[in-house]
């Protein structure tokens, strides 16, 4: 099994009201020159679970750090004027990356979890990433604040 440090979440950067899947991003992702889809699973509004890349495949995410991260998509993430972050995600969608994230700790017990943007680098070396530092909004909510209040649960307590 491939070293995995990092479940990096992610959002699509589409509005609430745009229900896109897989299919579309792999699409989209197509356009940009990739092989592929470059997240390993898409959670949809409803919050069915896709499955985008092999768990094994480093994928085309996070740059500097596919070959030792899980990319997570959650569907949504702006206003519908298509620019402007937002956190527009549904219950459904929350629930299942809670799920997610449970099955994805057990099978990788030492990866941290975080949103893409807490990968941008920490320019001032304050020892972490403000918001003035981000290269992206992505995911368009704080997933380490989510967390606290929404703990993942090993898999054999739930």
């Amino acid at each position: 099994m491939k070293k995995i440090d990092y479940l990096v979440v992610h959002c699509s950067a589409t509005p609430a009201a745009r229900d896109i899947g897989r299919a579309e991003i792999e699409v989209m992702h197509r356009q940009r020159g990739f092989r592929t889809i470059g997240y390993h699973y898409v959670i949809r509004r409803d919050g069915t679970v896709e499955k985008g890349r092999p768990d094994n495949e480093p994928g085309a995410h996070v740059e500097g750090f596919n070959s030792r991260s899980l990319g997570i998509c959650l569907i949504g993430g702006v206003k519908a004027d298509g620019k402007t972050g937002e956190n527009n995600f549904t219950p459904q969608q929350f629930a299942a990356l809670r799920h997610m994230l449970a099955n994805l700790q057990h099978a990788y017990p030492d990866a941290t979890v975080l949103g893409h943007r807490d990968l941008s680098p920490d320019r001032n070396r304050d020892g972490k990433v403000s918001p003035n530092e981000w290269l992206k909004e992505c995911p368009c909510f704080d997933v380490g604040e989510w967390l606290t209040g929404h703990p993942v649960a090993h898999p054999a307590h739930t």
